[in-house]
């Protein structure tokens, strides 16, 4: 199952783990991770995914900021407890972090899950997070674009040389190297995220952005559903123009709503908007469900895959 193309369903569900809830140490524990990951599988919902904060400062964590466990770590858990949900990193800062380790730690998930993982990835936009990790905030985004290169060449099992932004590689292989190679969901809203989702990655992950987070995260605002389709339209151009060959996926989280159950949007107006997303081009949405338990993490789960994500794949031919 593992193996399987990322198509065949209009929209697919990807699911949040609580691994930001540092104030929950319940719902921070791999008994919590297993069982909601399992649950999520058993509902008949398709992946789950974590964030990546590996070191927020104190400030951002004053103004609304978020914890967040190692995404690996995370996801191993999910994946011993699952046998075909899909591991997803929303998003995997790539330019924290030195690309042989990265390639090192999303390699070995991939392989140890039997080919599950999908690597949502991003430039970052926390100039704090960066100097603590000792990385450059000002050259992530060629960061970026290298380490994703350098990801695929070492999944590949070949053996790479060059230099870098503090690596320097005489001849370096990793094995066991994946059978299928992650998919890579290149994240943002800009122009040049489209671009480098379109040209070097297998799929685009825009997320809404009324405009103070857009001034926050630093990316473009992105506000209806009309709008976003007309982005699609744009980066789904830009990659058939590329020649590239496989499948192109764009995952997003609905505009209505953080988390579900919300007491302002009903499971029909919830539907109504997927349904919509799904036509404008989406293939995957992001849902985090409430919860300060797991069993009502669980119970949520469970109704949101009958309340929404059933109805979603009926409306949309899939059912």
């Amino acid at each position: 199952m593992g193996d399987e193309p990322l198509e065949g369903c209009d929209v697919r569900f990807s699911i949040g783990l609580p691994t930001d809830r540092a104030d929950g140490p319940e719902l921070m524990s791999g008994d919590a991770i297993s069982r909601i990951a399992d649950t999520v599988e058993s509902a008949g919902l398709d992946a789950v995914f974590v964030t990546d904060h590996p070191a927020p400062d104190d400030k951002w964590l004053a103004h609304g900021g978020h914890h967040a466990a190692e995404p690996t770590v995370a996801l191993a858990f999910a994946a011993a407890a699952t046998s075909f949900l899909r591991l997803h990193t929303n998003i995997y800062v790539l330019p924290y972090r030195n690309p042989f380790l990265a390639a090192k730690a999303l390699g070995s998930l991939q392989v140890m899950s039997g080919g599950r993982v999908v690597v949502g990835t991003g430039a970052g936009y926390l100039r704090a997070e960066f100097a603590a990790l000792g990385a450059s905030f000002d050259d992530r985004n060629a960061t970026l674009d290298r380490s994703i290169e350098l990801l695929r060449q070492l999944w590949s099992g070949e053996s790479v040389a060059g230099e870098g932004d503090g690596w320097s590689a005489r001849g370096v292989t990793q094995l066991p190297a994946p059978v299928r190679q992650p998919p890579i969901w290149v994240g943002g809203n800009s122009r040049t995220a489209m671009r480098r989702a379109a040209l070097a990655g297998d799929g685009w992950s825009p997320f809404p952005t009324p405009a103070e987070l857009a001034a926050t995260a630093k990316t473009a605002q992105l506000t209806s559903v009309d709008q976003l389709a007309g982005r699609i339209s744009e980066v789904l151009e830009m990659w058939r123009g590329s020649g590239r060959g496989g499948t192109f996926d764009v995952c997003c989280g609905p505009f209505s709503l953080h988390q579900f159950p919300s007491r302002g949007v009903t499971e029909e107006q919830l539907v109504g908007e997927l349904v919509a997303m799904g036509r404008a081009g989406v293939t995957w949405t992001t849902l985090n469900v409430a919860g300060n338990s797991v069993e009502e993490i669980v119970d949520n789960i469970e109704l949101l895959a009958e309340e929404v994500a059933a109805p979603v794949r009926e409306s949309l031919g899939d059912g």
